[in-house]
């Protein structure tokens, strides 16, 4: 009787431990598994900017490198308007699996938290960063008809007569790289905010506005066609793609320099080995001939970034535009 009972108790041990041993396997193994057979379906990429853009331009090219390196589709969802905050807003939202990613200029992170009062996320919070994967300087490009042949000319006019500027929308980096350049030149104008740069730069060339400082990819072509004019760029150096434009440090306002980026971002809680995997696959898209060529075209410098040197730079950026923005009085509608 004794022995039947403690061969009783025994068992109920075991079946207890291998349960609880099976409920450990399981919590271990989901995100594991996952994360191995990661990606067996497509990828969405969501581009919070509308098509045309700067970032729309890089972020096809990208998807379509990232599809050969992963051997998986990698599909573009535009999700445009609030400087980005609404496709930030869908991808902080999506399941954190690793199959919704996000191209987020520096604009979005570095300059949206002080413009907007009330967001439905935080960038800090609700998303972690991947890598960069480019950055690059802007043109400042002027309305051919406007009456001035340099930087030091288009001051001088603004002085006398109320300019306006046009921008991919408030808190975008085309805008901010306008209000950095007023700033710095301390001359006025009015921002005339836009659904996208394709847009602000189609009435840039009509003559509805008069200047904007805008990514190189959205304005090489019209400049070299002669429909806009080309003051400077926002580089340290000249740019091998525009060899006879001044950078804007040169051509009057010493110091100065206002560089665009973009970075990949997915949903906090992404398993580590995706984000990784998607780093390397990153990296891997970059180093491929047809986005060396796009990058090149486009006047970009692809780069990889690990994730906290990443927050180091916004940090320090965020800093810069909080000045600027305070300065300005800026505010998002």
């Amino acid at each position: 009787m004794l022995l039947n009972q403690l061969l009783k108790k025994r068992r109920a041990v075991l079946a207890t431990s291998l349960v609880l041993l099976g409920g450990l396997f399981t919590l271990g193994y989901t995100p594991l598994s996952q994360a191995q057979s990661w990606p067996d379906k497509p990828i969405k990429l969501i581009i919070p900017f509308a098509p045309g853009g700067t970032t729309d331009i890089l972020g096809r090219a990208l998807a379509q490198q990232l599809s050969i390196v992963l051997k998986q589709n990698v599909i573009v969802e535009n999700r445009a308007g609030a400087g980005g905050n609404i496709g930030a807003e869908a991808a902080a939202k999506a399941p954190a699996d690793g199959y919704t990613i996000i191209l987020v200029s520096g604009s979005m992170m570095t300059v949206n938290p002080f413009l907007y009062k009330k967001m439905s996320h935080d960038y800090a919070k609700d998303l972690i960063y991947i890598t960069t994967v480019a950055g690059g300087p802007m043109v400042l490009a002027v309305n051919p008809n406007l009456p001035v042949n340099n930087v030091k000319e288009l001051i001088a006019l603004a002085k006398t007569k109320n300019l306006n500027f046009g921008s991919a929308g408030i808190g975008s980096q085309v805008h901010m790289a306008g209000e950095n350049f007023i700033y710095a030149a301390g001359m006025p104008a009015t921002h005339i905010p836009y659904k996208g740069e394709a847009l602000a730069m189609n009435d840039l060339i009509a003559g509805q506005i008069d200047f904007m400082l805008g990514n190189f990819p959205a304005t090489n072509g019209f400049v070299k066609s002669g429909q806009v004019k080309a003051f400077g760029v926002t580089s340290k150096t000249r740019m091998k793609q525009l060899p006879n434009i001044p950078t804007i440090a040169e051509a009057g306002i010493p110091g100065f320099e206002n560089n665009g980026w973009f970075a990949l971002a997915a949903p906090t809680g992404t398993p580590n080995a995706i984000i990784e995997k998607l780093y390397n696959a990153t990296g891997k898209a970059l180093e491929s001939e047809g986005m060396r060529a796009s990058l090149e075209q486009n006047g970009y410098v692809g780069y990889l970034t690990k994730s906290k040197e990443l927050d180091a730079q916004i940090k320090t950026e965020s800093v810069a535009w909080e000045k600027v923005i305070k300065a300005r009085n800026i505010q998002a509608q």
